[in-house]
C-alpha cells in the first residue's frame, strides 16, 4: 500500500520534531499544544466561511507527515498550490536537503529549479500573512495567480490564470477555496457554500510531470476523485481517511537517463 511505503521511516512524531525543530519557526509552543497527532474538531462551517480572515491553527501531524515527505524522497523542487503555514514547512525541509545533497544534485541531476518552493495563490492577503510569519524564508518564491471558473474536457471545475514554468517532484494542493475563482458556466459557480472546491490545473500539465512525482491533496477530496478519474498516465493512487488526504505517485518508467539517475537518487534503486 502506497501509504506504508510513504510513511515507512516517519515512526514517532516527537523524535522526528526533535531532529527536525521547524516548530519552532512556527512558533508553536509544543508544551501548549499537546499530543503532535491530536485531531482538531472545527464548527460546521468554518472551512466554508467565505468571511474568515484567520488562518487557521496548525496541524502538528500534518505539517510533520509534509516534511518528512520532503526529506525522506530529498524531493527538489515544489510547486504548492495555496500558501499557508505548509510553506514555512517546506521552506525548512528544503533548507535540510540542500545542506546535504546540494553538491550531488548540482553536479549529477538536471534539476533546474533546485530547492526551491514555488507557492501560488489567489489571494494576495494570504500570501503576505505567510510571507510576515516568516520572513527569513529562503526557498521560496511566492505568485499572486488570479483563478477562474472554467472547464476541463466540458467538467465545471477552476484554473489559475498563470502558473510558475517549473517540473515539480513534489505538488501540495490546498487551494483554492470555492469562493474565490472569478465567474461561472452556465450559472455555474464554485461560489457556495455547499459546492466543492475542483481545482483542474494539474491535469494541464501532467504531460510534463516526470515519473516518481508526487502529489498530495489535503482533503477535497471530491477535487481529488475529479482528478484520479481526469489524470491519463499510471498513478498510484491512496486516499487516507485517517489523514484526510490523497496520494498520487506517478509509478512509470524512467524516461531517461537523468530522471533515471533522479529516481535512484532520490527514491532509491528499488523503486517501481
Amino acid at each position: 500500500m502506497i501509504i506504508m511505503e510513504l510513511f515507512k521511516g516517519l515512526l514517532n512524531y516527537s523524535e522526528y520534531l526533535k531532529e527536525n525543530p521547524f516548530h519552532k519557526n512556527l512558533g508553536v509552543d509544543l508544551e501548549d499544544y499537546g499530543s503532535l497527532d491530536k485531531k482538531i474538531i472545527r464548527d460546521t462551517y468554518s472551512s466554508v466561511d467565505p468571511e474568515n480572515k484567520v488562518p487557521f491553527s496548525e496541524e502538528m501531524d500534518d505539517l510533520i507527515r509534509l516534511h518528512y515527505l520532503t526529506t525522506s524522497r530529498k524531493v527538489t523542487t515544489i510547486l504548492e498550490i495555496g500558501v499557508g503555514k505548509s510553506t514555512l514547512v517546506f521552506d525548512h525541509a528544503l533548507e535540510q536537503n540542500k545542506l546535504k545533497h546540494g553538491d550531488f544534485v548540482n553536479k549529477n541531476l538536471r534539476r533546474s529549479n533546485p530547492f526551491e518552493c514555488h507557492s501560488i495563490d489567489n489571494n494576495k492577503d494570504w500570501i503576505e500573512v505567510s510571507k510576515s510569519n516568516n520572513p527569513s524564508m529562503k526557498n521560496v518564491t511566492f505568485y499572486h495567480c488570479p483563478c477562474n471558473v472554467t472547464t476541463f474536457n466540458a467538467r465545471i471545475c477552476t484554473l489559475y490564470d498563470n502558473l510558475p514554468n517549473i517540473c515539480p517532484d513534489l505538488i501540495y494542493l490546498d487551494a483554492p477555496d470555492q469562493f474565490s475563482p472569478i465567474g461561472n458556466v452556465r450559472g455555474i459557480s464554485t461560489n457556495h457554500p455547499d459546492r466543492l472546491p475542483m481545482s483542474a490545473d494539474i491535469l494541464t500539465f501532467e504531460h510534463f510531470l516526470l515519473p516518481g512525482t508526487l502529489i498530495v491533496v489535503d482533503g477535497r477530496t471530491a477535487n481529488a476523485r475529479f482528478l484520479k478519474a481526469n489524470l491519463q498516465r499510471n498513478w498510484d493512487y491512496h486516499h487516507s481517511e485517517e489523514y484526510d488526504q490523497h496520494f498520487f505517485e506517478l509509478k512509470e518508467k524512467p524516461l531517461g537517463i537523468y530522471n533515471q539517475r533522479q529516481i535512484e537518487f532520490c527514491l532509491g534503486s528499488g523503486w517501481k
